[in-house]
């Protein structure tokens, strides 16, 4: 596969079209408004399965990437996902991070691994990665939900979980997920979604009770709608140690649609301004960490 080494269009000087414009800003805000309702604990319709089966929250479908054929998309407290049985993992998941949640006291981490009621074919499982050499790498962080215990424990089902290469786990995607965290708090809030790149050929697949794919790379995608400037970035990472600064890997998020197939903001605001944030990005509007970076190369790859 492409080694996603270094973006192929740094357009850092194509910042201009990214400030709001007036009027569509109040209609997006005015969306956003009613994702982040959902995502924090607003009330939808419940889907009504068996009564053996847990219920999950229906949401304004349309603020969520578009749909993947034979997947299936389920709601949780604080997030939801795309999820592909072929794979026995997600395609996305998608959620709000606020910089109010972030600031909040995180509850204690419970590392309840455990397979996911909800998948109706049936997620993967904790033994399915027992042996394999891979870390079972959340999509939707556990410190990014630390502020509702209930949210976090469900960032622990293994619906949420992909086999990463332990230095990329605990490497140069700890790394963005603390970044994210920091770019929330900055920016207020964020709209987040994170997968593994399923359009490429797998590195191979683990798990006694299941066959998990393990994928070649992951992707971070991030939309700031806020004042004072409308913005949003991508990132692609192989599945290995990595040792180049992390800015090296922000690309535009209409390469991570093309790689991946997933549109990711179908619906979600107008065509004209989905154009333009998906083929822009600014690297000087999203600040990296130096000290970061040096912890990763010094120590969490190690």
């Amino acid at each position: 596969m492409a080694k996603f080494r270094r973006n192929h269009a740094d357009q850092s000087k194509q910042s201009g079209g990214m400030i709001a414009k007036v009027g569509i800003f109040g209609a997006i805000i005015g969306g956003l408004y009613f994702l982040f309702n959902f995502f924090s604990g607003g009330e939808g319709p419940t889907i009504d399965w068996d009564q053996d089966e847990p219920s999950v929250y229906a949401g304004e479908s349309h603020f969520l990437p578009a749909d993947i054929r034979g997947s299936q998309v389920y709601h949780y407290k604080r997030y939801a996902l795309s999820y592909n049985e072929d794979y026995e993992q997600v395609n996305w998941v998608a959620y709000i991070l606020t910089r109010e949640e972030l600031q909040q006291p995180w509850a204690e981490r419970q590392d309840n691994f455990r397979p996911d009621p909800a998948i109706r074919t049936g997620s993967a499982t904790p033994s399915d990665y027992r042996g394999s050499g891979y870390d079972r790498g959340h999509m939707v962080p556990a410190a990014d939900m630390a502020f509702d215990a209930s949210a976090m424990d469900e960032t622990f089902l293994m619906s949420n979980i992909s086999p990463q290469a332990r230095n990329f786990n605990q490497g140069i995607w700890r790394e963005l997920e603390e970044l994210t965290r920091d770019w929330a708090k900055k920016f207020g809030r964020l709209y987040v979604v994170s997968g593994p790149v399923l359009s490429e050929e797998p590195k191979g697949y683990i798990g006694r009770d299941n066959e998990v794919a393990v994928p070649t790379a992951y992707y971070k995608v991030l939309l700031d709608l806020d004042d004072p400037e409308q913005k949003g970035i991508a990132f692609l990472l192989n599945n290995e140690v990595n040792y180049e600064p992390l800015y090296k890997f922000a690309t535009s998020i209409d390469e991570v649609e093309a790689l991946t197939g997933i549109d990711f903001f179908a619906d979600f605001m107008p065509g004209d301004l989905e154009d333009e944030l998906e083929s822009t990005y600014n690297k000087d509007l999203w600040p990296f960490s130096k000290r970061k970076y040096d912890l990763r190369v010094e120590k969490w790859n190690q």
